[in-house]
C-alpha cells in the first residue's frame, strides 16, 4: 500500500517570512549599533580623537643639556666636554647582527664587555633607534669605518660630548667623576629633566653640584610615521647648559701636594684662611677618573677596587685617624679659655702620671720626663704628661665641649660628596654606641689625640685654619664663584662664618707663639723645617695604630712597615698673616716632625714662594708656579 505525503506550502512560507524578518530585524540594529558608535567617534568624541592622533603624529624630542665646566682658581680647565665617537647599529637595517658585529670586529677591537653593552641596550630600545656597540673611537677607527662603511649599512659613527679631565689623576679625589646613570639614581633623579641624559656626578665635586653642572633639558616637535622614525623636525626649546664652576683649587699647588706626598700612603688638605677656600685636597695614591665615564672594564675597576694600597680611597675627607699631638694646641687653649690653666702655670712631667688611687702609668714620649713645665714649652716639646693632667683638670665634658667649636666629631659641610665627620668620644656616646661605662682614664687619652678620638686631614686643616684666624672658623668650601658661557658676570659664593668664644686676644697669641716655636724654636719638634723666608706655626703628631701594652715600648724597627704609627703635622704661615693652613697625614709615616712636616714644607714653599716640587709635574700645570705664586700674592 503506498503512503501519499504533501507538503505544507503555506507554512513553510510563513517560516520562511519570519526568519527573513528576524535576519532584517538583527542587521537593522547591527546597523544602527555601528552608526551610533561612528556617531559617537566623529561627532560626540572629535576634540578628544583627534588630539590623541596628533600626538601620534608629532613627539617630543629631548634636547640634553650640556654639563658646566670646571675651572681652578687661576682659570685652568679641569673639567672639559670633548666630542666622542661611538659606533652605532641600527638594528632594523640588519639582517644578521651577528655577523655584523663579527666583520665589524675585523676593523675596530670589539670586546666582549662591548658585546654585552650592546646586549642590554638593545633589549630596551626599539629597532629603528640606534644601540652603541663601540665607545670612545679614536681617529684611526674613524677612517676604518668610512673606509669600509659601504659594506654595512645600518652602521653609523655618532658624535657626543663626554666629560674628561684633563689633570687626570691629580684632580681626581676633588672633582670625583661622572658615569651612566643606574638603576638606584633614576628613582631619585627628575627623570623628565635627565632625559637625553645619560650621564650623572658620582664622587668628589662632580656629585655635589650635580643641580649646578647638570643644567635644563630642552626640547624639540617632530613628525614622526606611525613606527615612530622621525620624519620632519619643527619648533625648538634650547636647553639650558649647566653652569660653569670656578673653585678655589690651585691646579699647580694641588700638583705638587701629590708631588711631595709622593709614595706614601696619605693626605694633605691646604686652606686659605681668609676664605675658607680649599686651595688643595690630596689623596695619595690616586687614579685617573677618565676611564670612568665611558666605563672601566671589569679587569681594571678590579685592579683598583682590590688594590693594596686602596687608590680609590679618598683620605682627605672619609680618613678618619687619631689625630695624635696635633689637637695638643687645641687641647691648650680649651684650659687658657674654661680657666682650668694659665700660660705661666708649671705642671711637672716624670715620664708618667697616674690617677689617684690607680697603678696604671701613663706615659710620655719621652721616657726619662721633660721635668717642670709651662704651657708654651709643653707644646713645644709636645709633653704628654702635661696633657693627660690639663684633660684631667678639664673634665671630658668641658674639653670635648671646646673641642667641637673647631668642627672635631661632625662633618665640615664642605661641598664634596663622601665626607665623614670623624669621632669625637664621650661618655654618651660610649653608651649608645658600646653600652659601656667612661673611665677616667679614657679622658687623658682624648687629651693627647688617642685611643677612640678620630679626625679626617679636613677637618684639621680646616680647626689649624680657625686658629690662625684666632677662632674665626669659616666652613671649608671648594667652589668660589659660578657663572655660564654667555658673557655674565660670576656670581661669587659666601662663606659661612662662626666665631668661636674665647675672651681676649691674649689667649689665642699664647698658643700661637707656642705653635710658632715648634718650628721657629731651637727645641721644636718641627725645627728641621725652619726658613729664613717666612716663619710657620706647626704642631706635630704621631697616631698610634695599634695600642703598646703597660710595660712595652714602641720600637719601629721591631714592627712591620703597614703597622707603624701614622705622623701628622698641622701647620699655617706666614704666622703674621696667615696666608695658607694646613694638615698632613703620611699612614705608617712613624714621625710627624721628620716625614709630614717636610711635606708640608714643600706645599707651603710652593704657594708662598713659587718653589714648584719638580717630581712629576703635570705638563698642563707646568710652568704655572711663578705666575701662581705671583697671583697668589694678592689674595
Amino acid at each position: 500500500m503506498i503512503e501519499a505525503s504533501f507538503k505544507d506550502r503555506l507554512g513553510e512560507r510563513e517560516l520562511f517570512a519570519r526568519r527573513a524578518l528576524l535576519a532584517a530585524l538583527l542587521a537593522l540594529l547591527c546597523l544602527t549599533l555601528v552608526g551610533v558608535r561612528l556617531f559617537k567617534l566623529q561627532v560626540v568624541e572629535h576634540d578628544h580623537f583627534s588630539t590623541l592622533s596628533e600626538d601620534n603624529r608629532i613627539k617630543i624630542q629631548p634636547l640634553p643639556p650640556s654639563r658646566g665646566l670646571i675651572y681652578d682658581t687661576n682659570g685652568l680647565l679641569l673639567a672639559d666636554n670633548l666630542p666622542s665617537y661611538a659606533l652605532e647599529i641600527t638594528p632594523e637595517n640588519i639582517q644578521n647582527l651577528d655577523a655584523t658585529i663579527d666583520a665589524l670586529a675585523q676593523i675596530v677591537r670589539i670586546s666582549d664587555a662591548d658585546r654585552e653593552r650592546f646586549a642590554r641596550l638593545l633589549s630596551r630600545r626599539r629597532r629603528f633607534e640606534g644601540v652603541p656597540i663601540r665607545l670612545d673611537l679614536n681617529e684611526r677607527e674613524r677612517a676604518r669605518i668610512a673606509v669600509h662603511g659601504h659594506r654595512f649599512p645600518g652602521v653609523d659613527i655618532r658624535a657626543e660630548l663626554l666629560r674628561y679631565y684633563p689633570l687626570g689623576a691629580v684632580t681626581a679625589h676633588v672633582l670625583g667623576y661622572v658615569g651612566r646613570i643606574n638603576e638606584q639614581e633614576m628613582e631619585s633623579i627628575d627623570v623628565s629633566d635627565y632625559a637625553g641624559t645619560s650621564h650623572i656626578g658620582k664622587l668628589g665635586v662632580e656629585k655635589a653640584h650635580e643641580e649646578w653642572l647638570h643644567g635644563h633639558v630642552g626640547h624639540e616637535q617632530a613628525v614622526v610615521n606611525a613606527r615612530g622614525r622621525v620624519l620632519e623636525r619643527r619648533e625648538e626649546k634650547p636647553p639650558v647648559p649647566g653652569r660653569d664652576l670656578h673653585l678655589f683649587l690651585d691646579a699647580a699647588l694641588q700638583q705638587d701636594a701629590i708631588a711631595a706626598l709622593g709614595k706614601h700612603r696619605g693626605a694633605l688638605v691646604a686652606i686659605e684662611p681668609e676664605t675658607g677656600g680649599v686651595l688643595a685636597l690630596a689623596s695619595t695614591p690616586t687614579y685617573d677618573p677618565n676611564p670612568f665615564v665611558s666605563g672601566i672594564g671589569h679587569a681594571e675597576y678590579a685592579a683598583l677596587r682590590d688594590d693594596i694600597d686602596h687608590p680609590l680611597y679618598n683620605r682627605a675627607v672619609r680618613g678618619q685617624y687619631p689625630p695624635g699631638s696635633t689637637i695638643k694646641p687645641f687641647v691648650a687653649l680649651a684650659g687658657l679659655a674654661l680657666g682650668a690653666v694659665s700660660t705661666f702655670d708649671h705642671k711637672y712631667c716624670g715620664g708618667y702620671f697616674q690617677l689617684p688611687g690607680q697603678s696604671h702609668r701613663y706615659r710620655c714620649w719621652r721616657r726619662g720626663g721633660h721635668g717642670s713645665l709651662a704651657l708654651e714649652d709643653a707644646i713645644v716639646q709636645s709633653c704628654d704628661v702635661y696633657f693627660y693632667r690639663l684633660a684631667n683638670d678639664l673634665g671630658i665634658q668641658r674639653m670635648t665641649g671646646f673641642l667641637q667649636e673647631f668642627g672635631f666629631g661632625r662633618r665640615s659641610g664642605i661641598d664634596i660628596a663622601g665626607e665623614l665627620g670623624g669621632l669625637l668620644p664621650s661618655p654618651e656616646w660610649k653608651q649608645r654606641v658600646r653600652h659601656q661605662i667612661w673611665y677616667p682614664g679614657e679622658t687623658l687619652i682624648v687629651g693627647i689625640g688617642q685611643g677612640s678620638f678620630l679626625a679626617t686631614p679636613l677637618q684639621l686643616a680646616a680647626a689649624t685654619a680657625a686658629m690662625a684666624n684666632r677662632g674665626r672658623y669659616l666652613k671649608p668650601r671648594m667652589v668660589k664663584a659660578t657663572g655660564t658661557r654667555v658673557g655674565k658676570p660670576l656670581q661669587l659664593t659666601e662663606p659661612e662664618v662662626h666665631q668661636i668664644p674665647v675672651n681676649g686676644p691674649r689667649k689665642w697669641q699664647d698658643v700661637i707663639d707656642a705653635m710658632s716655636e715648634v718650628v721657629e724654636g731651637s727645641r721644636g719638634t718641627a725645627r728641621r723645617i725652619r726658613n729664613d723666608s717666612y716663619r710657620i706655626a706647626g704642631k706635630t703628631g704621631t697616631a698610634q695604630v695599634f695600642t703598646v701594652g703597660q710595660n712595652e715600648f714602641y720600637n719601629e724597627a721591631e714592627v712591620a712597615e703597614r703597622m707603624r704609627d701614622h705622623a701628622l703635622f698641622v701647620a699655617f704661615a706666614p704666622v703674621e698673616q696667615p696666608r695658607i693652613a694646613l694638615a698632613v697625614i703620611v699612614e705608617n709615616g712613624g714621625h710627624g716632625g721628620s716625614v709630614a712636616a717636610p711635606i708640608a714644607r714643600a706645599v707651603m714653599d710652593s704657594y708662598l714662594l713659587g718653589e714648584r716640587v719638580q717630581a712629576s709635574i703635570h705638563p698642563a700645570v707646568r710652568g704655572l708656579g711663578q705666575a701662581g705664586s705671583a697671583t697668589n700674592t694678592g689674595r
